[in-house]
């Protein structure tokens, strides 16, 4: 009896220590995966630190000698033809952010060739006057240096494309200021509908890094100072009704993006030689005709005499679309991220006062509005109005970007981009931005532009 309770005692105690074993390397291995991918994250954060700090010293500096020296706007074809070598030497003609989101999405490579060419483009493209901003041109070259650190980790392909993201997020951050809703937005812009939770924590750790280091270099956190007015149930409705506007005004600066795009490529314009000349000769001549540079370059200043002191020109988010439509189709480079800053900010400002808004608050909602809804990102939209404006409006600006989300449609800035799920339904649809047809209530198998689970 004795020897059949220490056979079954002997037993027992194998099994506790085979158990006590395995639970020990798989928190080994556990906590092995979480400081690999801390490590990634903080080389990340590093590098887009370092050299996006470099870049917005580059922006702004280029902007100054432009101010300093108003000439150089008569220099742009010749920059133009400059850009355009320069792509065609590093080999990236015709890459750009819809490549970044792909790599995000389907794990495609990316040259790391593509960051000199992006970073001197888009520094060439604000000397002589060009219309675009710095955050799409930090996405490309984010997500380029992410994806290739993560190939000297010899990563597998799902943690490429989280190491693409870690690499939008930061230097996202590291050129606005905005952590959390820069690791957001790299996380949601690719693939809207679905939230790769693992991937939070290494894109907010390179995203964290690359703020810090980049405020220690001097680059100074993108910050409004707005007066939110009381909160109210018709304040609500006034919000609710102006945020219908900022909605269509969305579609609209998307679309005249894309359909311009599609004009300057055909005809004699279908050698990019030709559309780069062509393009800087046309923003010459808009721009003398305008008689002023405020729609030539980034155009913070308006943003901020817009939000801050509700002073816009009633044309000027009219003008800003057209300046920029035509600058980054006719083959220069840069972000649409800060001109659909510009175009929401001064509309809102203009149009703010006629709902009963005071002027500098509707800037801010146009700002966020315009930007949800052309990049159909409704939270990092939301995070993003707390890191600029502060948490007081978080309320207006909730309700703000949950209709412009909703009533943008199926429009976006990166025709890359997937929506996962209906807007106005709890339907799967997984389909890619600007290709969905709103009358495809099911849509069918024969649509090439509707994509299933058993079709992949």
């Amino acid at each position: 009896m004795r020897f059949s309770e220490d056979w079954k005692g002997g037993i027992m105690g194998d099994r506790w220590i085979k158990s006590l074993r395995l639970t020990v390397r798989k928190v080994g291995m556990y906590m092995e995966s979480v400081l690999i991918w801390m490590a990634v994250a903080i080389l990340i954060g590093v590098c887009c630190g370092l050299l996006g700090s470099a870049f917005h010293i580059g922006v702004d500096s280029a902007t100054e000698i432009r101010a300093e020296h108003p000439w150089l706007l008569f220099t742009m074809p010749l920059i133009g033809l400059l850009i355009v070598a320069l792509y065609k030497f590093c080999h990236t003609v015709g890459q750009g952010t819809n490549d970044i989101l792909d790599a995000a999405n389907d794990g495609n490579r990316l040259t790391i060739w593509l960051v000199p060419s992006i970073f001197f483009g888009t520094v060439l493209t604000h000397l002589a006057g060009g219309s675009s901003g710095r955050e799409g041109a930090a996405l490309q070259m984010g997500g380029s240096i992410g994806q290739n650190i993560g190939k000297l980790f010899k990563f597998k392909e799902h943690d490429l494309k989280v190491a693409t993201m870690c690499g939008m997020a930061a230097f996202f951050s590291a050129l606005f200021g905005t952590p959390f809703a820069a690791a957001l937005f790299a996380i949601m812009v690719s693939s809207v509908g679905t939230f790769v939770h693992m991937a939070f924590f290494p894109c907010l750790i390179s995203s964290l890094t690359a703020y810090v280091l980049s405020m220690r270099l001097g680059v100074e956190p993108t910050r409004f100072v707005i007066t939110v007015p009381a909160f109210s149930v018709e304040m609500l409705a006034r919000v609710a009704l102006i945020s219908c506007i900022f909605a269509l005004l969305s579609v609209i600066f998307c679309e005249v993006m894309h359909k311009t795009e599609e004009l300057m490529k055909k005809g004699f314009l279908a050698d990019p030689l030709k559309r780069v000349v062509f393009g800087g000769l046309l923003l010459i001549v808009l721009t003398l005709l305008s008689g002023t540079t405020d729609y030539n370059g980034a155009g913070m200043n308006v943003i901020v005499r817009a939000v801050e002191q509700g002073q816009a020109r009633p044309e000027a988010f009219l003008m800003k679309l057209l300046f920029t439509a035509i600058t980054l189709s006719a083959g220069y480079k840069g972000g649409e991220v800060v001109p659909s800053f510009f175009v929401g900010a001064t509309f809102g400002a203009v149009a703010a006062p006629f709902f009963g808004i005071p002027a500098g608050f509707g800037a801010a909602l146009g700002l966020i509005g315009v930007f949800c809804g052309a990049t159909n990102c409704m939270l990092s939209s939301i995070i993003l109005s707390i890191e600029l404006f502060g948490s007081e409006g978080v309320l207006f600006f909730a309700l703000l970007c949950s209709i412009c989300y909703i009533l943008s449609g199926y429009s976006g800035l990166y025709s890359s981009q997937i929506i996962l799920f209906s807007k106005v339904h709890a339907d799967y649809l997984k389909v890619k931005t600007n290709h969905h047809h709103l009358n495809l209530e099911k849509p069918q198998p024969e649509n090439m532009n509707v994509y299933r689970e058993d079709d992949e």
